[in-house]
């Protein structure tokens, strides 16, 4: 997401004062975030902005309790993919969903909570957004309702989809509001070019549902052109039986971008059987 292009809810939430923002994805052009290296191999084009910010005294003594327990870096120190034992790290055996560039993870707790059956593995690059989706996780913990199937991840979205996941392992992938990199000389940055979705069909079980959004009308196009030109996937109706929700809340931020005249795209296909 970017302010050079319409507004992308999640990420104008994980820091508006930081206006350069994105979605996952990282090249070894880019350096430390958020004061914290991210070591990382250089295959792909970013599909993110460099932005740095700092977490506040409360939110960093939040992540020192709560992080060693709900996520992990997607590498290690030397560049070394580190994938876990989901089961192990849910407590349970349960399908899975995969949200790429989760930001403040205001559409990943709501969901989670309406769907307490499927473990939730949110992803993103900016440590404030899985600050803040860390502290409203925190935050049930003190109701009657504690939200248990969300786990974070810090890094490279398509690095985690790639080496945390194998074929036929998850029930959905969702991405909402990837930046749109609205320039020709950047499209390229976009997150998902037909590499990246034959990669998610590859990881979806039979079934399993690829759910994008996005406000940006020309990326919207991209996003059809490629995910129907995908042999292994299939446009299905948000109104089909699926086998996870496909219906987000509505951010205050995406809110704005439809005041402004800005349609959403809601874009879904599920795994051929």
């Amino acid at each position: 997401m970017s302010d050079d292009g319409p507004m992308h809810a999640q990420r104008e939430e994980a820091g508006r004062e930081l206006p350069d923002s994105g979605t996952a994805g990282l090249s070894a052009a880019n350096g430390a975030q958020d004061g914290v290296p991210i070591t990382h191999h250089a295959r792909r084009v970013s599909s993110f902005r460099n932005r740095r910010s700092t977490l506040s005294g409360g939110q960093q003594e939040l992540w020192e309790r709560r992080w060693p327990e709900l996520g992990a870096e997607a590498r290690d120190t030397t560049g070394r993919p580190l994938p876990r034992d989901l089961p192990q790290w849910f407590g349970r055996q349960a399908p899975v969903v995969l949200e790429i560039g989760c930001g403040t993870g205001i559409s990943t707790l709501a969901m989670a909570i309406d769907e307490p059956h499927l473990d939730v593995v949110a992803v993103e690059v900016y440590r404030r957004g899985l600050a803040q989706l860390l502290g409203a996780i925190d935050r049930t913990a003190k109701t009657d309702h504690p939200v248990t199937n969300i786990r974070l991840i810090r890094g490279d979205g398509l690095d985690v989809l790639e080496h945390f996941f194998g074929t036929a392992s998850l029930t959905g992938v969702r991405v909402f509001f990837p930046d749109p990199w609205p320039k020709a000389r950047h499209h390229k940055r976009r997150l998902l070019q037909p590499e990246t979705v034959a990669l998610i069909a590859d990881r979806l079980v039979p079934g399993g549902i690829l759910h994008a959004a996005t406000d940006h009308a020309g990326y919207a196009e991209q996003i059809v052109e490629v995910g129907d030109a995908e042999p292994l996937l299939q446009r299905v109706s948000a109104d089909s039986r699926l086998p996870i929700s496909v219906r987000r809340p509505e951010t205050k931020y995406e809110g704005k971008g439809l005041e402004a005249g800005r349609d959403i795209a809601e874009l879904v296909w599920a795994r051929v059987e």
